[in-house]
């Protein structure tokens, strides 16, 4: 009956895990992500990637993340338990798979539908009515979509746009953003599109990908290959 308690709570850590990742991907996070982050969080292994930000600044990931972290620990103490009275009789089989038979049942409606979409709707509600903007990544502000750019433009010596304006450059109708024009230490907000540009300017913008890299090709071209070039440079120094 020990190997089969075992057994039991060994399956409810699974789908513990599993019903995480859902809830997980309920607040927008990748399924692979967020399946990686539970087990980190529920092991107690404590990796530190970029990923971990996106559990961190988030209120409804962090809470989730706090209840994976106790229950982690609980699960830790509960097998080391069972292992070591092994030979006892006194474990609680029924009792466990009355849980594990809960749990199971609480996976599949997590996967109705109806069920995903109802929940998904709640915790948005919940982010905008107890979540600061500033307090998002920017990868959750800009990157909603698959074709969101945000990029940083530089504007060197050669590009045909310097003594110009970004209001004379852009159309109304496409997708991009100026957010500010970067002059050394200086940072224009105001009047940013009506500002003569200078070589040397850096342009943040948002938008489509597409429609960016095309516009302003000459501009990202260079910059790319001078990247290459000081990377090779270093490359070689080294080597």
């Amino acid at each position: 009956m020990g190997y089969l308690f075992i057994l039991i709570y060994l399956t409810i850590i699974l789908v513990v895990i599993e019903i995480n990742t859902l809830l997980f991907t309920f607040t927008g996070l990748k399924k692979h992500i967020a399946r990686f982050q539970v087990i980190s969080m529920l092991t107690g292994t404590g990796f530190t990637t970029g990923e971990s930000e996106l559990i961190i600044d988030h209120p409804i990931r962090r809470r989730l993340g706090a209840f994976l972290i106790l229950f982690g620990a609980f699960s830790l103490a509960v097998i080391i338990s069972a292992i070591s009275s092994i030979l006892s009789d006194e474990f609680f089989t029924m009792k466990i798979g009355y849980v594990a038979g809960v749990l199971v049942f609480f996976l599949f409606v997590l996967k109705v539908g109806k069920v995903k979409n109802r929940l998904s709707d709640l915790f948005e509600r919940e982010l905008e009515t107890n979540f600061d903007i500033q307090d998002l990544t920017i990868k959750d502000v800009f990157l909603t979509e698959e074709n969101d750019y945000l990029v940083e433009v530089p504007l060197h010596s050669t590009s045909s746009m310097i003594g110009g304006k970004l209001i004379e450059k852009l159309n109304s109708e496409e997708d991009i953003n100026i957010l500010l024009i970067k002059r050394g230490e200086i940072i224009i907000r105001k009047g940013r599109l009506n500002t003569e540009l200078q070589a040397g300017d850096f342009i943040l913008m948002f938008g489509d990908k597409e429609v960016i890299r095309s516009m302003f090709k000459a501009e990202l071209k260079e910059h790319e290959a001078e990247a290459k070039g000081e990377i090779d440079r270093r490359n070689n120094i080294q080597s």
